[in-house]
């Protein structure tokens, strides 16, 4: 049951004067600064059936709400918005919970621009897989590895967004006949770009970097494209790059390396 109450979470200092703003607007909501834990806080105030207002990324959000989701007619109302306050969106319980309409009070109060998405849509996952390789290799040992790392996070090739790869293999034939065969789209990125995901990365490889100019090409490819994607999904409200992530991590044969990222955005529609 609904307990009708409204909590504001914040994790950082811009996000704290955003959620001072908002309680302005609606005294009788609370705030949460950066609760400790986090995960179990915000679970046990989604679960009383509070309506939150996150200011955060998408994916901290939906990670972290994900194991409570019961359905659109019990989830309290849950609003995402960026640290500039910028853009209001609901992302669960729209029509049934009153995101909706909590939205729109939030965005003319603040105003803000209000992102609304179809009745049903929820948060999404993005997840895209990153390929490396030598020159050469050939398009079914490519395959067989992909599949590995697919079966390893049971996934299928229908839940995969793009191949993607550093731009010294735009012209790898390995990599656009599989591209082809899958009906993907196929990637490829500087070392600038993939030099960002730096830090999110599970090894490093010294070898590879002295070679391409990053310390790990399959990996560093699957999280740019992931996070990339979602912001695409989620155009103007800034998510930070840990909201990629690897849920599989770089696994190898003889001629290539493999990983598979994933983010969160929101459907178009």
């Amino acid at each position: 049951m609904r307990s009708g109450a409204t909590r504001i979470i914040a994790l950082t200092d811009l996000g704290l004067a955003l959620a001072q703003r908002i309680q302005q607007l609606m005294p009788e909501a609370s705030i949460m600064f950066k609760p400790k834990p986090f995960q179990a806080e915000v679970q046990a105030a989604f679960a009383a059936g509070d309506s939150l207002i996150m200011i955060c990324a998408s994916g901290i959000a939906m990670r972290t709400l994900a194991p409570v989701l019961a359905d659109k007619h019990q989830d309290p109302p849950v609003i995402l918005l960026d640290e500039l306050g910028q853009f209001v969106i609901p992302i669960l319980s729209g029509h049934e919970g009153g995101a909706n309409e909590l939205a729109r009070q939030l965005a003319q109060g603040l105003d803000s621009q209000l992102v609304l998405t179809t009745a049903n849509s929820y948060v999404k996952p993005v997840y895209t897989l990153g390929l490396g390789c030598e020159r050469g290799c050939p398009d079914t040992v490519l395959a067989e590895l992909a599949m590995q790392a697919l079966a390893s996070a049971d996934l299928s090739i229908s839940d995969i967004h793009s191949l993607n790869s550093i731009d010294l293999k735009a012209d790898e034939l390995g990599m656009l006949a599989l591209a082809q065969h899958w009906q993907l789209p196929f990637a490829t990125y500087s070392v600038d770009q993939l030099s960002q995901m730096e830090p999110w990365l599970s090894t490093r490889s010294d070898y590879v970097y002295k070679t391409v100019g990053v310390y790990g090409v399959a990996e560093s490819a699957a999280l740019f494209a992931a996070q990339s994607q979602a912001n695409s999904l989620l155009p103007s409200v800034a998510q930070p790059p840990q909201s990629a992530e690897l849920i599989v991590k770089k696994i190898k044969n003889r001629q290539a390396t493999c990983a598979i990222a994933r983010a969160y955005g929101l459907p178009n529609g």
